[in-house]
């Protein structure tokens, strides 16, 4: 069994933030994507929670917690641990529980969803299972949750159109985006022949990744966030680049590292990156490099607080409460 613990760090929603976010829920409107309106806001986040367990309470609270500080959104990552089964049930299930969200949720996948899958005779069904994830939980463009928010795709190209995971959206002069990069070495496998899932999935996030850096230098943007579920370690220089070489093993980030440290380099606004990864028992911060952020979250919930106009940096900041899902 597991538990909730809550440290509160500020008060909650003011009354007329509840009642817009009761009144958005009951509507049942599409939330726009794009919005000038939010010069400042809040958006919350639950790291992957399912680590050995199907206990679904502790998630179910975070979502409830999360949503009752008035978020414009949350982005939950992950949705169940390597050792559950890759069902279709299961996946309706935890489906099913994260649409029950009174805010806007967006599902980051993991790569405990999915790459570790096999099938009845023991063989890789990852491929098999990610379309079917696909499937349930990308099949509109829209987040889940009772108050929708419309998002952009990118299946929508029609080079690209397996890949309805990678979404983006904008509120105020912030863009976010997921990015599927699963934490298993970005699911690159070491059996001999063309290595055709992590090849492919490799072109299809350079694309997106310069795809989001060229929007948000086009509209100057103050901010871009990018959730993953692997830790790309772009704020590492030096030596971890070096490291797989030195023991002959392919590093599945390499190219996305080198790729999104070079974008961010010419961006004028933060780079925010927010991962699944991390130490779970130790409290969540956000470390700078010059403009690059990052928060890997483990098992924990964070709010983060988003100061837009012309206000000074650190335009994101941690804040209200987090929690951590503990034994």
């Amino acid at each position: 069994m597991k538990r909730l613990r809550l440290r509160a760090r500020g008060p909650g929603p003011s009354p007329a933030a509840a009642i817009m976010l009761w009144l958005g829920a009951a509507s049942g409107l599409l939330a726009p994507a794009h919005s000038s309106a939010a010069a400042t806001f809040q958006f919350a986040v639950i790291g992957h929670n399912f680590r050995s367990s199907a206990e679904e309470t502790p998630l179910r609270q975070a979502i409830t917690g999360a949503a009752q500080q008035a978020p414009a959104f949350i982005v939950a990552t992950g949705i169940k641990a390597a050792s559950e089964p890759c069902s279709d049930s299961l996946y309706a299930q935890r489906r099913s529980l994260l649409n029950d969200s009174s805010a806007p949720l967006i599902v980051a996948l993991a790569g405990s969803d999915w790459s570790a899958c096999q099938n009845s005779a023991g063989r890789s069904a990852a491929v098999e299972r990610l379309n079917r994830l696909r499937e349930l939980f990308y099949g509109d463009a829209a987040s889940l949750g009772a108050r929708r928010l419309t998002v952009t795709r990118q299946s929508g190209t029609a080079k690209f159109r397996n890949y309805a995971e990678n979404a983006h959206w904008q509120v105020g002069k912030v863009l976010f985006a997921t990015i599927n990069l699963p934490a298993n070495n970005n699911h690159y496998r070491t059996e001999a022949g063309r290595n055709s899932e992590y090849e492919d999935r490799l072109v299809a996030n350079r694309a997106w990744i310069s795809r989001l850096f060229a929007l948000a230098q086009r509209q100057k943007l103050q901010g871009l966030v990018l959730f993953s579920d692997g830790d790309v370690s772009v704020q590492e220089t030096g030596l971890l680049d070096l490291l797989p070489s030195l023991r002959n093993k392919q590093d599945g980030f390499a190219e996305p590292r080198r790729q999104i440290r070079t974008l961010a380099e010419k961006f004028t606004g933060q780079v925010l990156l927010i991962d699944a990864q991390g130490n779970p028992g130790a409290e969540p911060v956000i470390t700078w490099r010059a403009n690059v952020g990052h928060l890997s979250l483990a098992a924990w919930q964070a709010e983060i607080g988003v100061t837009g106009g012309s206000a000074p940096l650190p335009l994101f900041t941690l804040r209200a409460s987090s929690a951590e899902l503990t034994p």
